[in-house]
């Protein structure tokens, strides 16, 4: 039986330089946009200041799951800068890192999701019961039903009915108290005049009888010189 794997391990030792040759170029080119990436669900990755393994540890070790900016690539392809969350800056190996969330993130997520649901769900539940509760505790029979309605009905409209009247009240006092401030107003101007006039009235009464006794001094020295003084005759005369 021939062997024939013999054209194709010469066709990929013919291709294979010039694949790697390709591949390198590509992951030599800088990358101007960042995407975010996830550290894989398998340990904890150290970040060192360089792309490689004889580069000083800048960070311990990252958590499966740890969200961090993947940057530029290595010309072997092998590492990428990274930027974490909290500004430091280094390199990993592109072999941790991945583009959706590991498992473990995802499944905690779900289940907090879950979680959530269910505690929603629950608390619908609860209200739904109560209103079943108080749906059940009202009659269910016709007659008792309405009778329990227009009763519901009644003291409804005597509430509105006390409610109007409360307002109406109020209404009624407001004005009220306006019109009793103008009275009040009208009291104190009504006051002020009667002063005025009751000091008007002693100016005049103290004026006429000024002039009252002025015109009796003058009639007193005046009136006895208009008459002519009688002569006195003896009887010789």
């Amino acid at each position: 039986m021939p062997d024939i794997r013999l054209p194709l391990t010469r066709t990929l030792h013919v291709r294979l330089p010039f694949l790697c040759a390709l591949l390198t170029a590509l992951v030599a080119l800088p990358s101007a946009a960042q995407d975010t990436r996830y550290v894989r669900d398998t340990l904890y990755v150290q970040v060192r200041s360089g792309a490689g393994d004889e580069h000083d540890v800048v960070h311990r070790g990252l958590a499966s799951g740890t969200p961090v900016q993947a940057g530029e690539r290595s010309a072997d392809g092998e590492w990428v800068a990274v930027t974490l969350e909290d500004g430091t800056r280094g390199w990993m190996p592109e072999r941790f890192l991945m583009e959706e969330p590991p498992a473990s993130v995802q499944l905690a997520e779900a289940q907090q999701q879950v979680a959530q649901l269910e505690s929603e769900n629950k608390r619908l539940a609860d209200e739904v019961a109560e209103m079943h509760a108080l749906w059940g505790n009202l009659p269910r029979e016709g007659a008792d039903g309405e009778e329990t309605l227009r009763a519901v009905m009644e003291e409804l409209a005597q509430l509105r009915q006390i409610s109007g009247k409360s307002l109406q009240l109020d209404a009624d006092n407001r004005r009220l108290a306006e019109e009793a401030e103008k009275l009040r107003s009208q009291v104190d101007v009504l006051a002020a005049e009667n002063l005025r006039l009751q000091e008007s009235l002693r100016t005049n009464t103290f004026m006429d009888g000024s002039l009252a006794v002025l015109l009796g001094v003058i009639i007193t020295l005046v009136v006895p010189r208009l008459w002519p003084k009688r002569r006195r005759y003896d009887g010789w005369a």
